[in-house]
């Protein structure tokens, strides 16, 4: 029996989530958005694509949550981008409205699925869907280390010209510029990326990586990245769907993990069925774990700001 997969939200990510996932074949996807005929059509599209791609999925457009019952996995793209003369408490008060609203629907249909927030603030949203919820810990995550990661993989990888898929990284914390990428826990085959190039190197490539939202942004002038951030968010439903127990960085809820408590904060886990398996614990010089707790402290001034909303 197919699987499924809600996306909620037919913008440029959602799409690109809807198509990768479409193009997997693995699960029939349902896309949500409240304009009128616009998941219709995308889905639509994508179905007559299956002919000339080759796959067999199923898709199907909604502006409600009826046809959603029943997913294994709802990825939450839905939301505003901050716009000019936007205060920070606009876009927290109208992106938690909206998440809020969605969760209450997408768990309603589908009490037993496992949810992927994607929206931005990406950690104060986790908190917003989570409260929402009502689901053990385990079964609400955030889409960002994974992009992070794969943002410092791709500037690793240009700066030594070597192959994307010879390089991991790790990248913890919360999702904006108070991320951690951790150079230590980088490598190219095997061979940490300290002893391939400069502290000066790696520092500014590490400033690259936390700017790459902002990076692409000031070059679409009109927009901000979708690409990568669909198939990084594909990339979990992978590991939950066909139970893949990958280890990648996610934003979780911590409880004292790290020394954090009470926050969604990216950090490593196990991926597979059922969501997060395990929450793994690396050891961190001082100096990692002083950057690690000022990040966690940029995502407790969100959630204190949504509080008092």
């Amino acid at each position: 029996m197919r699987g499924k997969v809600t996306v909620v939200g037919a913008g440029n990510v959602g799409s690109v989530v809807a198509q990768k996932l479409a193009e997997r074949d693995y699960a029939d996807v349902v896309l949500v958005d409240i304009v009128e005929g616009m998941p219709q059509g995308k889905s639509l599209d994508l179905m007559q694509s299956g002919p000339v791609v080759g796959y067999d999925t199923n898709l199907t457009g909604a502006n409600s949550y009826e046809d959603t019952a029943g997913s294994d996995v709802v990825v939450i793209t839905s939301g505003i981008a901050r716009k000019p003369g936007m205060s920070r408490d606009d876009l927290l008060r109208t992106n938690m409205g909206i998440v809020k609203s969605v969760t209450e629907q997408v768990v309603a249909a589908s009490p037993d699925t496992v949810i992927i927030v994607v929206s931005n603030p990406l950690d104060a949203m986790c908190h917003a869907a989570f409260d929402a919820a009502g689901f053990p810990k385990e079964r609400v995550m955030g889409m960002a280390g994974v992009l992070d990661s794969a943002r410092f993989r791709t500037f690793v990888a240009m700066e030594l010209d070597v192959s994307v898929e010879d390089v991991q990284a790790m990248v913890l914390g919360g999702h904006g510029d108070t991320m951690v990428p951790m150079p230590r826990y980088t490598t190219v085959g095997g061979i940490p990326i300290t002893e391939l190039m400069s502290e000066e190197r790696i520092a500014s490539l590490s400033e690259r990586t936390a700017n790459g939202g902002a990076e692409i942004v000031g070059l679409l002038k009109t927009g901000s990245a979708y690409y990568a951030p669909g198939n990084s968010a594909v990339q979990m439903v992978d590991a939950i769907v066909l139970d893949k127990n990958r280890v990648v960085p996610a934003s979780v809820l911590l409880e004292g993990e790290y020394g954090i408590n009470g926050l969604f904060v990216g950090v490593p886990v196990k991926l597979g069925a059922g969501g997060v398996k395990q929450i793994i614990e690396v050891a961190l010089t001082d100096d990692e774990k002083a950057a690690l707790h000022k990040s966690a402290g940029s995502v407790q001034s969100l959630v204190d700001a949504m509080k008092a909303l």
